[in-house]
């Protein structure tokens, strides 16, 4: 029997994830998750803790924490029990685990753009079946929203992150950059147990293709956004969202890895965002399934 949650993601709409590399979901998502997911953002941001970073410029700041739902029973909640696995699921037609979440808040004002990025390469996982769920209890309009390169998911190219030490700098060099940056006032303000610019980057891998430069060239795709609407999109897919747009409120947002059943484990050199604590302690080896470690990567969803 097909549930009611399945029946609201559409033939089309899992065509157009698949070959666009994101779909739009609007509404599905009802009231009490919006101020369920609202609760648990405003409570993260008023409590940082280690793994709270941001990104500070004269003009705006972006707040980005790591793993919040480890210490929001709301956001764990909103993750675990609302329609997001099965929406996921749906698309992905298997097994769906949950893999990692982030927090990305933007306080009112003018909002600190996003660079074009692509999410697999700050992660230790590979493979095809990895989707982001991008929700936010907030109206945010097209011009402040995601937005992602049509088609790139399907490049099969994996790009250098834009966060991270270069490790051709020396020590001075290094320090000399983060001092310049400082001075024009554009600097990270890392958590204790966490920063992004204290990783090593990956110089083997290509570097992210300057879309801004030549938008143009590129199809582009980017939604209004409502209360209660899902992105849903594809780990390999390049996305960012504009900058310099004033809003009167925060744009707050949550942005939740989710697994299918053909992710790997696979040991970057160049990894950003670190391993769950209790992944590490099982000492995991690159190509192992996440669903070789149920307890940390715990199954949500799975076919009828």
């Amino acid at each position: 029997m097909v549930s009611p949650i399945e029946e609201i993601v559409s033939s089309e709409q899992s065509s157009s994830f698949h070959r666009d590399g994101a779909v739009h979901l609007q509404g599905v998502l009802d009231d009490k998750w919006v101020e369920l997911l609202a609760e648990g953002l405003d409570e993260c941001y008023e409590q940082p803790d280690g793994m709270s970073s941001a990104l500070v410029s004269p003009k705006s700041e972006l707040r980005i924490d790591q793993f919040p739902a480890a210490r929001s029973k709301k956001l764990k909640k909103f993750i675990y029990e609302s329609p997001l696995p099965a929406l996921v699921g749906s698309i992905l037609n298997g097994p769906i685990r949950f893999y990692m979440d982030q927090m990305f808040y933007k306080p009112a004002g003018l909002l600190m753009p996003t660079p074009w990025h692509q999410d697999t390469s700050y992660y230790n996982v590979e493979g095809h079946d990895l989707v982001r769920a991008w929700i936010s209890p907030d109206i945010v309009p097209r011009e402040a929203s995601l937005e992602i390169v049509k088609g790139s998911h399907l490049w099969n190219i994996t790009y250098r992150p834009l966060a991270g030490r270069d490790p051709d700098l020396s020590e001075e060099e290094y320090e000399a950059q983060m001092s310049m940056a400082e001075e024009f006032g554009i600097y990270e303000r890392p958590g204790e147990d966490f920063s992004y610019n204290s990783a090593i980057m990956d110089k083997s891998l290509p570097e992210t293709p300057n879309i801004e430069a030549s938008r143009d060239s590129f199809d582009i795709l980017n939604w209004h956004f409502e209360p209660g609407d899902v992105i849903l999109f594809h780990g390999n897919v390049l996305h960012a969202a504009q900058g310099d747009i004033d809003l009167a409120y925060p744009r707050r947002s949550h942005a939740i890895m989710y697994a299918g059943p053909n992710i790997r484990y696979i040991k970057r050199p160049g990894q950003i965002i670190p391993d769950p604590i209790a992944l590490l302690e099982q000492n995991p080896q690159t190509g192992q399934l996440l669903s070789e470690f149920d307890q940390i990567f715990p199954l949500l969803w799975e076919p009828s």
